[in-house]
């Protein structure tokens, strides 16, 4: 059988998953494991609360449940990092998170990282898994640019956004590494690495090409 590493959306906005198939299409590769991304259509059209976060978890078990036969590996991309431990502890498949992923691939790209968040109320639950992590002092703060995961689509706006808040992350916070705070963003990535002149981690790509790496060799 041909196992898949299933790139899991927790949310209903199948643009959202556009994008997350567009970041994961270098890492496409001959002699797989295939790449597959996927909505989650029950879902609401962005997780953009802690109920949201909390119900996602259930529906990603779910899901990873009904493929766990055919996974190679799970990645849960949503910047909260929804049902990431409940998989971990029920998949028998490398699982990885977005947001766990994107913080620690930017460590090793500088010292401190600065998060460019949607929206002002994910920035706790961010801090927090930050905390859990105990990397709180590597990150050097976090900015949100206010527009919701739909509001994304307006592309020249939101890229205006993103790049006055690497900008501020840059200057006022001293980071020397940006994360993108959310999934589904990665045509952004290289105009904000050339305007800000830092290296930008879009999150997506960064938890994939780990779950690649551990199927590849077997961890």
């Amino acid at each position: 059988m041909t196992r898949t590493l299933y790139v899991i959306n927790p949310n209903s906005n199948a643009a959202v998953t556009a994008g997350l198939d567009e970041a994961v299409a270098p890492l496409r590769l001959a002699g797989g494991p295939a790449i597959r991304c996927e909505t989650l259509h029950d879902g609401p059209p962005g997780v953009e609360t802690q109920a949201h976060v909390d119900e996602a978890a259930l529906r990603v078990h779910a899901f990873a449940q009904r493929h766990r036969d055919d996974a190679a590996a799970f990645v849960i991309a949503c910047f909260s990092d929804p049902g990431l431990q409940l998989l971990r502890e029920s998949m028998p498949v490398p699982v990885l998170g977005i947001s766990e992923s994107a913080a620690l691939t930017a460590m090793t790209l500088g010292h401190g990282f600065g998060v460019i968040a949607i929206l002002p109320g994910s920035i706790p639950r961010h801090l927090r898994n930050w905390g859990a992590m105990g990397i709180s002092q590597r990150c050097v703060g976090e900015i949100a640019i206010g527009r919701g995961v739909s509001a994304l689509a307006d592309r020249p706006a939101t890229l205006a956004a993103m790049t006055e808040a690497g900008r501020r992350l840059r200057d006022e916070r001293g980071a020397n590494v940006l994360v993108m705070g959310c999934a589904g963003m990665a045509t952004f990535r290289e105009p904000l690495a050339q305007a800000l002149g830092l290296p930008v981690v879009e999150p997506t790509q960064a938890a994939t090409a780990m779950a690649l790496g551990r199927v590849r060799l077997g961890w």
